[in-house]
């Protein structure tokens, strides 16, 4: 009973903000129009302040753990590799191959995933987390805009995404907490509280503008692949990536920032680049929907099970 209340607080307050935004959208407290501009917002404000504090505040052998950086970049190499080999063979249409490879290996690592790391360790630092999601999410990105314009017929502007890379508000985040934990430079006292609370409200606001961009189309044309994807994203690729980091004795928040990255949903903003990119943007919205709705149950099971196994 203790596993199930633990995982349960885990995954329940993630579900409840993402049904308030969906329920505020449609009760009309929030515009469908007015959601990409706070999403946007949210993206370049709030999410790098989060992460900077997340570093900010932690200490150097907490944040940086090397094996822990290498197991996430292969895992997410691989799944990406696999990916494409299914999409290669099993996918017909060639605007749905980079959807369907981009919602199988990119998940919703710095929303869903460290809602979720927060419920399970609470009171834990999670500077690793943000430094594990400095060097994932623009790896994420790089891997996007290769696949979908590879996918639209076009050849990928290297100086674009390289340009990508380096202006990404994460990583820029994340990199100027390194700086001060590195130096030992400290916040004044009123700096620092204000941009704690500018962190901490960061993660709700996500998963709020999460739960009110949520659409239902009609799957019923490509639900194939859309049952592919949700199959793939939620149960395949957690087996294999966490099971394989459990047997290299991966533990504690190591293992739950793992279960973040590897067990989330597909990532929100894949839709938005399939729209832009020539993708099948109703495959991708149905994709974001269907694994962000479920996500609360399979990442509830997994995290009883890997509990009850004692890997954290």
């Amino acid at each position: 009973m203790n596993s199930f209340t633990l995982c349960l607080r885990a995954v329940l307050p993630a579900f409840l903000i993402i049904m308030a935004g969906y329920a505020s959208k449609r009760a009309g407290f929030v515009r469908e129009a007015d959601i990409p501009i706070m999403n946007k917002m949210a993206y370049r404000a709030f999410m790098p302040v989060m992460c900077f504090y997340n570093v900010y505040q932690s200490d150097i052998t907490s944040a940086i753990r090397p094996a822990l950086l290498a197991y996430s970049v292969v895992g997410v190499l691989c799944v990406y590799a696999l990916s494409w080999l299914y999409a290669r063979f099993f996918v017909g249409q060639r605007n749905r191959r980079g959807v369907v490879i981009q919602g199988l290996y990119r998940s919703n690592f710095l929303i869903i995933g460290l809602s979720f790391a927060e419920g399970l360790m609470p009171g834990e630092s999670l500077g690793c987390i943000a430094v594990c999601g400095a060097l994932i999410v623009p790896l994420f990105n790089i891997l996007a805009v290769a696949t979908l314009e590879a996918y639209n017929g076009e050849t990928p502007d290297k100086k674009r995404v390289l340009l990508n890379i380096l202006q990404n508000p994460l990583l820029l985040g994340s990199v100027a907490g390194a700086a001060f934990l590195f130096t030992g430079l400290t916040l004044p006292e009123p700096v620092a509280l204000a941009v704690r609370q500018m962190g901490q409200s960061a993660s709700p606001l996500l998963l709020f503008l999460l739960g009110a961009f949520f659409r239902f189309g009609n799957a019923r044309s490509h639900l194939r692949e859309l049952l592919a994807v949700c199959l793939g994203r939620l149960v395949i690729v957690p087996a294999l990536t966490l099971g394989v980091a459990a047997l290299m004795g991966f533990r504690g928040l190591e293992f739950v920032t793992l279960m973040a990255l590897f067990a989330s949903s597909a990532a929100g903003n894949s839709f938005t680049m399939a729209q832009q990119m020539g993708g099948d943007a109703d495959l991708a919205g149905d994709i974001v929907v269907m694994t962000s709705l479920f996500c609360s149950l399979t990442m509830f099971l997994w995290s009883l099970l890997f509990l009850r196994l004692g890997l954290y």
